[in-house]
């Protein structure tokens, strides 16, 4: 409902009730999860007539039930959305401590940036942490001598001047934007930039990322040489 994305299509809807009142509910639907929570007041508003946490105990809730990628995603888009602030992200832990996955989520908090524009731009970021060739920049402005703006690249490393384009399907689906994509990454390696593309299907193997980043890295260094 509030337009964060990140999470897996799933046929579920949860439902958080008062302690007594999730007691005595029973959910005919098997889709409908109950959860017995209390919310303070104020906390719950109204999104397209529908009763909801606000954003920040909803992104709360998630990061304590789903996994590292998924998590850090959500969080990734919630900032990105203006829904979420670095001060919100910053009273998240005291609203779940003592909470199952409290610790895990803390973890997954450290590594939220509002600066990633998907979730395929966040998993490629994560698969090159865990690498261990974290990009230096997100969003990384290239600018010519003259200060004109070539290209804006979604991870970029600039000691060895590289880029790695996220390529989701949405933003890069139609022709228009491919002739686009294609303008910008001549005049990006007309300007000495290497720039290597990944899909969500590269983010399902674990090396495959962190291996093309370093391998480009190299090449590019060795040019140099």
């Amino acid at each position: 409902m509030y337009g964060i994305a990140g999470l897996p299509r799933r046929d579920e809807i949860h439902v958080a009730l008062p302690g007594r009142a999730a007691k005595l509910a029973r959910a005919s639907d098997p889709a409908i999860l109950l959860h017995q929570l209390e919310h303070p007041p104020g906390t719950v508003m109204q999104v397209n007539g529908i009763a909801a946490t606000e954003p920040r105990l909803t992104v709360s809730e998630i990061i304590l039930r789903e996994r590292r990628y998924t998590a850090v995603s959500v969080l990734d888009s919630a900032l990105n959305r203006g829904l979420l602030t670095t001060d919100c992200l910053a009273t998240i832990p005291g609203l779940i401590r003592g909470r199952r996955g409290a610790v895990a989520a803390r973890g997954y908090l450290a590594e939220a940036d509002g600066r990633a524009q998907s979730p395929l731009e966040t998993r490629c970021r994560l698969r090159c942490v865990d690498g261990r060739v974290p990009p230096d920049a997100l969003q990384l402005q290239v600018c010519d001598d003259d200060g004109h703006l070539l290209g804006i690249g979604d991870l970029g490393w600039r000691g060895p001047r590289l880029i790695a384009e996220a390529d989701g399907r949405d933003a890069h689906g139609t022709p228009e934007a491919a002739f686009a994509d294609r303008r910008r990454q001549n005049r990006l390696v007309n300007a000495g930039w290497t720039i290597v593309r990944f899909t969500w299907q590269d983010t399902l193997n674990p090396d495959y990322i962190p291996q093309t980043v370093r391998q480009a890295i190299a090449a590019a260094y060795f040019r140099r040489s």
